[in-house]
Order: structure tokens, then sequence, then C-alpha cells
């Protein structure tokens, strides 16, 4: 698409004998950076106040906020997206933050979006956060294609979930392993196929089982206290809150849910379908300090290199707040960006994977989203895993080379 050819065209100052070929791929980018800037139902550009303010769509999709509100009628009815019908209602769409900042970048004369971006960085240009690599984990024999990786804030300890015999491995604040536990096999709390772990409050490992769609829950010597199976089709990702409760993804019915139990007693409270109507996602992360909720979303299945992902940001209160997909980013970051795990810092940022650039990155906060900040450049494989421990070095899971790789601030 035109995000495609902005991000690849070649440079202005070409040998003469490219003078033609330079002078198509300009007039493409004009075109480009046009249909960028309009809204597609109008066609007028967008502005950063009133009527042509760009607003997301749950879908995905931009329009001004005129047509989403003429879309909607007086009465502000439900709206259908006039791009792929998903219907939605006016409460559920957002700001588009990056084209307001594009807009506030080209300015109200309209210069080349491209050479406003090459002054910018688009945000790009901050330094990054100094960390440097503390410790490593694990390894192949040690841990076997893991999955998930969580920490326990109140012990320090670190909690992997992987594919070996025991399907848990917990490591001391100081890296030794302490122990393992949750069997292969097929009793009640025996781990089939574990995709995500979390810990809770109270210390208590909870892991999705892809192997019979279940969630179950442990002590840290290794007993099942709980084993939820409330007809999931598919859960996958997880994050516990500082009150203890567990937000869980359901890949397959594109649900988020919330999950109360008591775990010491090993009984369910309440298991309740907090967001419907997303697209696979999977990973998720609670802030600790606002309660916001981070959703990534898998928009395709094909794999990194034709696949898209979004991600998705909600308030404390279930409401959206900002989202950015694949293409989205790119517009904006040097080069394409497929998340496959998601975090929130002390300072409530978003930290995400990048297993294309195999790179973490900061988004920034949910009021600033999205800004482009590369937290670790190199020496990550396939990173999959992310979680921050007590002392607030950041824990990255590396299913690469199957092993945790601890950073601290420097």
């Amino acid at each position: 698409g035109s995000g495609r050819r902005l991000a690849a065209a070649p440079p202005l100052f070409m040998a003469a004998g490219m003078a033609a070929a330079a002078a198509e791929v300009e007039g493409e980018e004009d075109e480009a950076e046009l249909s960028l800037l309009e809204c597609r139902v109008c066609f007028e550009r967008y502005g950063p106040v009133g009527q042509r303010r760009p607003r997301n769509l749950p879908c995905g999709h931009v329009l001004c906020w005129g047509c989403v509100g003429a879309l909607g009628g007086p009465e502000g009815r439900r709206l259908e997206c006039p791009f792929c019908r998903q219907p939605c209602g006016l409460a559920e769409t957002s700001d588009c933050l990056p084209l307001l900042q594009l807009l506030e970048v080209v300015g109200p004369a309209g210069g080349r979006l491209s050479s406003a971006l090459g002054k910018s960085g688009g945000a790009a240009g901050q330094a990054p956060a100094s960390l440097g690599l503390r410790l490593t984990l694990g390894g192949w024999g040690s841990l076997v294609n893991p999955t998930g990786v969580a920490a326990c804030r109140r012990s320090g300890r670190l909690v992997v979930a992987h594919d070996g015999k025991k399907r848990i491995h917990v490591f001391g604040p100081s890296g030794s392993r302490l122990q393992w536990f949750g069997e292969r096999g097929d009793a009640g709390n025996d781990i089939k196929y574990p995709l995500d772990v979390t810990v809770t409050s109270d210390g208590h490992v909870v892991v999705t089982d892809g192997g019979d769609h279940s969630v179950k829950a442990f002590d840290f010597d290794g007993r099942g206290v709980l084993a939820i199976r409330e007809g999931f089709c598919l859960p996958w990702g997880l994050d516990a809150t500082p009150e203890g409760e567990v937000i869980l993804t359901d890949s397959e019915a594109g649900a988020l849910y919330r999950l109360t139990a008591d775990f010491q007693k090993g009984k369910l409270k309440k298991c309740q379908m907090i967001r419907s109507q997303l697209i696979s996602p999977r990973g998720v992360a609670v802030s600790q300090t606002s309660g916001a909720v981070v959703v990534i979303e898998h928009l395709k299945a094909q794999g990194p290199k034709n696949a898209s992902t979004r991600v998705k940001i909600f308030s404390a209160e279930m409401d959206l707040i900002g989202q950015m997909d694949s293409f989205g980013l790119n517009l904006i970051f040097p080069s394409k960006i497929y998340t496959t795990a998601v975090a929130f810092d002390k300072e409530g940022r978003v930290i995400v994977t990048d297993v294309c650039s195999q790179a973490i990155i900061c988004l920034g906060k949910p009021e600033e989203f999205p800004i482009f900040n590369p937290l670790i450049s190199h020496g990550l494989s396939y990173p999959v895993g992310l979680t921050y421990m007590a002392n607030n070095a950041l824990a990255v899971l590396d299913s690469g080379d199957h092993s945790v790789k601890i950073y601290s601030y420097t």
C-alpha cells in the first residue's frame, strides 16, 4: 500500500540517468501522502480540531469526526464501518493520535510528509533508555521452547512456562533455579500445552493451558489449587491486577475476561467477559499504577512476514483510549513492527517485543501513544515474553535460544 511506497521510496537526489524514475516515484509519494491525510469517505483533508479530526473505529479504519457523526445519524445510533461493515457505537471511537501527530509535523501549509518526518523522526529521535544485560538464565535443555514469563513482585522470583517434562520453572532473584513443577500429562492439574503465565499478588502461579482450553493455578510449592474451565475456546495471554484478579485473553473467541478467585481456597468467584469483538487477542498486560489494559491483536495468521499485529489500550473502565496496527506504525517508525508480548513499566509506559527487528521498544504512555523509543536493539533472537521484576529489571523471554535475559538500567 501507500505506506510501503513511502517507507521504501528511493532518495530524491539520484543520478541523471534515473531522473525519470525518481519523478515517477515522487509522484507516487505525493499521491500516497494525499491519500494518507484525507478521509476516505468525504475526501476532505484531516484537521486537528472539529469535524475534520481523524477518529479510529474499533475495526482499525479511520474516518473524520464529521463522517462518523453522519453515519451515526442525529440520534447517535450505532454505525457500520463503510469499508468492512463492522458495527460500533460513537463511544467506541477514539482519536487517531498518529495522524494527529503527522498533521502537527506537516503543518497547515501541507509540506511534504516524508521531509517532515525526516526532520522530526516521528518521535523516533528520543534517546533510548540505557539497559544493560545483567544475567542469562536457562538455555536449550534447561528450557524447551518457552512461551511465557512472569515475576513475583513480592519475592522477586521469576516463573517461566515451557515445553519440558515439568512445565513451570521457578528461578530465584539471583538466577538460581529453585524448583520446577506442573507435570506434562492428562491428570486434572497436569499441564498439556502452556501458553502464558502470571503470578498473582498473593503468590499463586496461573497458567493458560491450550491443550485442554483451561486456566490452572498453583502455589509456589507446585500444588495445583484450581483449574478453571469456563467454556474457553483458546485461553492465551494473562496478567494479574494489583488486586489479585487475572485479566485473560481468549484468542479464538476474540474476548477479554476478568477472573476473580480465592486461590487459597481453590474457589472461582467470578469469570466475567469485559471485552468482545477483538481479533485473535493474545498478549495482555495490566498497568500496576493506573489499571489500564493493553492487548495485542493478531490480524492474520500467516507468520511475521505477512501477518499484522495491532496494539489496543483500554482504560481501567475498559474504554478504548488508543490503538495502532503494524501498517500505521510503519508509517511513522523506521520498520514494520510485529509484536508478540507487551508489558507496562513502573512509569506506566507500554513496552513491546518486535520479532521483526529482534528488539524491545517503548511506545510511551497511553496519553502519548505511540512514540518510538528502542530499549534493546541487539542480542535477541526471537523475543516472545516480557516482565518487569521487583527491582525494576526487565526480563525478556527469548525463545530463539530458549533463555531468559535480564536487563538492568545503568
